[in-house]
């Protein structure tokens, strides 16, 4: 029997459930929503049973109340294959009343028009994203994100990550998948994210909206995408690079397969922050390339550890995707934000994660100690030029690295190697 590893989704799928009618997670395929789901249902229906699929279309044309029948919690699997189910969720949440009726999975993003009424105030939804490092049991989680926000000064002296750089590679490899922690060898554990790539690429791009797409353009897509991760490359830059194999790409084609991956939750592009100093125009405000997951880039550029090894300047831009990732799961229970900040004039900061009640931090990503210097520096400056604006200071300036010991510089920089981090 496979064992189930506690979910940061698990705490905040508890705390909705105590609160509203009905719960719709959303994510990527394999991330894990329904097993997470099934462990707080007490009755499940999924849609995408082959079996019963053509059974469940009918009745829900007919009758889609009677789909809703079951002990409740009920959960509906992959609903988005009879949308009709959204608003009838959302009347059964009206009639009976109370809380914790109802949890819905999807693997998409819904065309709202196939939805009558938006669910506000009856269906309370969740983003669940593949495993953090922590979840993973990678991280050893001797350092809590959290707890720097309440105690900037915390003492982390000397704690250490188990991670070497060879791991944290295969790591990002491997992916925050859960099936791959089932798999026995890493050469199965390494094979799944091609898997996912190529299912993605052969029908879900095509299905996600049922408008046919060549799957070769999808993948040569996300190879372009994947050679800049983590950089503001503008989608022009992204177009030209494609029409190297396909020249007859227009910008609303390459817009269409976009809006597609990022339906499915494959792209997850980090956002600029445009605080209110210096000139705005003077401010970077381009999308930062990022997946859900860095094995995704990997898959598409068909990488393998070796390879990385011997570019470990590559790597530091997946490594960034990675860190991307797992700061979005561990702030998820506090209502976390991030962006990034860039402006003209080379200041920067990799991240900027704001929580819920106005605190915010600046981070920095570096792989080795080489690029330290330069990643704290910015940081102090961008402290200062924020201080000179009257601004709310951040709680703290960290540099996240995949180094092996956890200290704080004397100008008051975290360094926290990503393998200590909760």
């Amino acid at each position: 029997m496979k064992q189930y590893l506690t979910r940061y989704m698990d705490a905040e799928l508890e705390k909705y459930l105590k609160t509203i009618g009905a719960v719709l997670i959303v994510g990527p395929k394999w991330c894990g929503k329904t097993t997470t789901a099934e462990q707080h249902a007490k009755s499940v229906i999924k849609l995408q049973d082959k079996d019963k699929t053509e059974s469940y279309l009918k009745l829900a044309d007919i009758k889609p109340s009677k789909l809703l029948e079951g002990e409740k919690p009920r959960l509906i699997d992959e609903w988005q294959i009879a949308p009709v189910l959204w608003d009838s969720v959302r009347n059964s949440v009206d009639e009976i009343g109370g809380e914790g009726l109802y949890i819905l999975t999807g693997s998409t993003v819904v065309d709202d028009t196939n939805i009558i009424h938006s669910g506000t105030g009856r269906i309370y939804r969740l983003t669940m994203r593949p495993m953090s490092l922590y979840e993973s049991k990678n991280s050893n989680g001797n350092i809590s994100l959290i707890d720097l926000f309440n105690n900037p000064h915390l003492d982390i002296d000397g704690i250490k990550s188990n991670l070497s750089i060879e791991d944290l590679i295969f790591l990002s490899c491997r992916g925050g998948w859960p099936e791959s922690l089932n798999k026995k060898s890493k050469e199965a554990q390494l094979l799944l994210p091609s898997i996912y790539v190529d299912t993605i690429c052969e029908s879900d791009a095509s299905k996600v909206d049922g408008t046919k797409r060549s799957p070769n353009r999808v993948k040569n897509i996300l190879r372009s995408y994947a050679r800049n991760i983590s950089t503001i490359a503008t989608d022009s830059r992204i177009i030209k690079d494609i029409k190297t194999n396909y020249e007859d790409i227009s910008p609303v084609t390459y817009y269409s397969y976009i809006d597609a991956l990022e339906r499915l939750f494959v792209i997850d592009n980090l956002n600029a922050w445009s605080p209110n100093i210096r000139s705005k125009t003077a401010i970077r405000s381009t999308s930062k390339k990022e997946f859900i997951d860095p094995s995704i880039a990997v898959a598409s550029l068909n990488l393998t550890p070796e390879i990385l090894m011997e570019d470990l300047n590559t790597f530091g831009f997946i490594f960034e995707n990675l860190c991307i990732r797992d700061l979005k799961v561990y702030s998820s229970s506090v209502g976390g934000d991030i962006s990034y900040y860039r402006d003209r004039y080379g200041l920067e900061a990799d991240c900027v994660l704001h929580l819920n009640d106005g605190r915010y931090c600046l981070i920095e990503f570096k792989l080795g100690s080489r690029e330290e210097e330069k990643g704290a520096q910015n940081l102090l400056k961008l402290k200062e030029l924020i201080e000179k604006n009257n601004m709310k200071p951040p709680s703290f300036l960290a540099i996240i690295t995949g180094g092996e010991i956890a200290y704080t510089r004397k100008d008051g920089v975290k360094v926290i190697p990503i393998g200590c981090l909760r």
